[in-house]
């Protein structure tokens, strides 16, 4: 079908690959880099395989986003035949993606593609696409579409918890020292999204339940402000505390969908394996 509005994301919207062909979504990968070699997210390697160059080389990649010609390359097809497209980036905080989705949109016939800032990463990025999704299935116009995305964007809650430093520090995100004391007295740090960037929410010393209780509850906190359509659990090699959550939220909020979704490469090699995420919107104001 012709003269739809198809909606794009990047590989860092980390639905299930299910939905994404079942909602005909358009996904553009970023990068991984190991030395000399970019490889997309998703495509070229998987998170298993990125774990495990990461334990073979004692290294790990850089990331990149996608080129402007990247963009070109995937919205023209959609735009030959007949669609307009939103393009819902990863933060642009976070990523030049959003930046190089502009500069292709503005080589692509002028008002066909529309880009909006996330404000938000992984299945945060995810829960706004998919409020986009059914909004464009229920007739609402481009315009009517990104203005409810612009409105949307903080109002998604979105919190991981890393079970080891060991990635952050080797990213450059944390001094060695602060990497040593970590691990001694087992510090699991919670990361917030706030403002589009990832922010140290808080530390919770002990065991991993402990800090997956402690981020269950805050969000419980909040069950009566909650936007009750979907709620994602991404996680990162981590399906048991995954499902912990899951079950825990399809008891006590009533959503009509708590989903687990697997976090990318991208994701994962900022944050880690065993790495556990808990995404949901607020209602509107």
């Amino acid at each position: 079908m012709s003269g739809k509005i198809k909606i794009f994301a990047d590989s860092t919207c980390d639905l299930p690959s299910n939905w994404i062909e079942e909602y005909d979504i358009g996904i553009v990968p970023l990068y991984v880099v190991f030395g000399e070699n970019s490889l997309r997210d998703g495509v070229d390697i998987t998170t298993t395989e990125l774990y495990a160059k990461v334990e073979e080389t004692g290294n790990l990649p850089k990331t990149a986003a996608p080129s402007p010609s990247d963009f070109i390359a995937a919205f023209s097809p959609a735009i030959e035949q007949g669609d307009d497209i939103i393009y819902i980036s990863i933060s642009s905080e976070l990523s030049s993606s959003y930046q190089n989705a502009i500069i292709a949109a503005g080589e692509l016939p002028p008002g066909r593609v529309s880009v909006v800032d996330s404000r938000n990463l992984s299945s945060g990025i995810g829960l706004l696409v998919m409020k986009a999704v059914h909004a464009a299935k229920e007739g609402s116009s481009v315009t009517q579409i990104v203005d409810l995305l612009n409105r949307s964007t903080n109002q998604v809650e979105c919190e991981f918890v890393i079970d080891t430093l060991e990635y952050l520090y080797k990213g450059g995100r944390c001094s060695g020292m602060q990497n040593l004391i970590g691990s001694l007295l087992k510090i699991r740090p919670v990361i917030k999204v706030v403002n589009g960037s990832m922010t140290p929410a808080y530390k919770v010393r002990g065991k991993k339940e402990k800090a997956l209780d402690q981020m269950l509850s805050n969000a419980l906190e909040n069950v009566n402000d909650m936007d009750n359509d979907l709620i994602i659990v991404v996680h990162s090699m981590a399906e048991s505390e995954a499902r912990f959550l899951q079950k825990a939220l399809q008891e006590k909020t009533g959503a009509k969908q708590v989903i687990i979704s697997t976090a990318g490469c991208v994701i994962s090699s900022h944050c880690g394996p065993q790495t556990t995420g808990l995404m949901y919107m607020k209602k509107p104001n």
